[in-house]
């Protein structure tokens, strides 16, 4: 599949909604969960520059905001990473050479195989760079790694999205092929400029010596390797929201589905780390207070042709409320199901367990196939 790529300058900010003349496109890539998360523990480490604008800016979760009347000591105020304009070495060589590019390093909050990225260039209309590139590695040093040491002659990087013109005030997709496991990331901009957000989907890969430490944690979390395969609906919030880090903070940090009118019901299915036996279950309806889900069931199944079982059945949900079931026989299987009736939502759903002997197999088999 193509993606639509955007290029050059956009059209000077005319008043009215800065979103308005936006560019972007569908990406087959945002199914999957952003490994650049802050909510995930992930970090821009260093920048060689940000006279303008702080790295940090680059992993806020919410869409950058412009406002057109903020201006500082050093010129307008952008929600994304600035750096200054890169000049020449001298008035007979006033240009920057073909080579000279500002960089900033990120660290990815949870390690994985990285599908597709995207560097957005929102309200950076005429000062967006040129092109970017983008460049990443696998650290499989016991302690996380000081930007020093990530710049050594030693380290290994891998380029994923080699050197591609951008456009300004536009959402800039790019397909990655690299079925690698990564940690960090360098991202590139020619010469100078500035980006708003970066996104980085992919698929988490835990390291299953972590795991195995463990011994009992969260089968379906994303920072664990759990990912969400499909939902019935998506109307109001994400369903990958139910197996981020933590609790829910508010409303929308949760799952919830448009209203039914109708006699079905709202789904998500799951895919867990690995083949494992949960043994306890918290289903969380935090902040949902008139709109949560009145019931819900829970099922199990191994493999993608596999036969589902249910493992909790219909069960009254409380609206605002951590509810917490103790299994009286284990659930084993590698994909889960959660049926609540008749619509709403939940904010988190927590499957604690462990790995089978054949699930910790996997993993390790596919850890090490991947670079790890």
């Amino acid at each position: 599949m193509a993606i639509e790529s955007f290029t050059g300058n956009a059209n000077p900010y005319g008043g009215g909604d800065p979103y308005a003349d936006y560019r972007t496109a569908d990406f087959p890539f945002t199914q999957y969960a952003n490994l650049a998360a802050r909510e995930l523990g992930a970090g821009v480490i260093a920048a060689n520059d940000e006279f303008f604008a702080q790295r940090e800016n680059l992993l806020i979760s919410e869409a950058a905001h412009f406002d057109p009347e903020d201006f500082g000591h050093k010129g307008k105020v952008m929600d994304g990473w600035e750096t200054r304009r890169r000049r020449g070495i001298s008035a007979t060589q006033p240009w920057p050479t073909p080579e000279d590019h500002d960089w900033a390093l990120v660290r990815l909050g949870a390690p994985g195989v990285i599908r597709g990225i995207v560097v957005d260039t929102a309200h950076f209309r005429g000062n967006m760079p040129q092109a970017v590139s983008i460049e990443a590695t696998n650290w499989a040093g016991a302690l996380a790694p000081t930007p020093e040491e990530l710049q050594g002659d030693d380290v290994k990087w891998t380029t994923i999205v080699p050197r591609t013109p951008v456009g300004g005030h536009a959402a800039n997709g790019f397909e990655v092929d690299a079925p690698q496991r990564f940690t960090h990331l360098r991202v590139n901009q020619h010469p100078d400029g500035g980006i708003a957000r970066l996104r980085v989907h992919g698929e988490v890969l835990p390291d299953p010596k972590w795991l195995d430490a463990l011994g009992s944690f969260d089968v379906a979390a994303l920072e664990n390797g759990g990912s969400v395969q499909d939902a019935s609906n998506r109307f109001y919030s994400p369903p990958t929201n139910t197996i981020n880090p933590g609790r829910s903070r508010k409303m929308d940090d949760g799952w919830e589905t448009a209203r039914r009118r109708d006699n079905g019901n709202d789904w998500i299915r799951y895919q867990l780390v690995a083949e494992s036996e949960i043994r306890a279950v918290e289903i969380d309806t935090a902040y949902l207070k008139g709109n949560s889900a009145g019931w819900a069931s829970l099922s199990v199944k191994t493999g993608e042709e596999g036969e589902w079982t249910e493992f909790l059945p219909r069960t009254r949900l409380q609206p605002d409320t951590n509810h917490r079931f103790v299994l009286d026989t284990p659930a084993v299987g590698t994909h889960v199901r959660i049926d609540i009736f008749p619509d709403g939502g939940f904010s988190r759903l927590r499957l604690f367990g462990s790995l089978t002997e054949s699930g910790a197999a996997a993993l390790t088999a596919r850890h090490q196939e991947l670079g790890g």
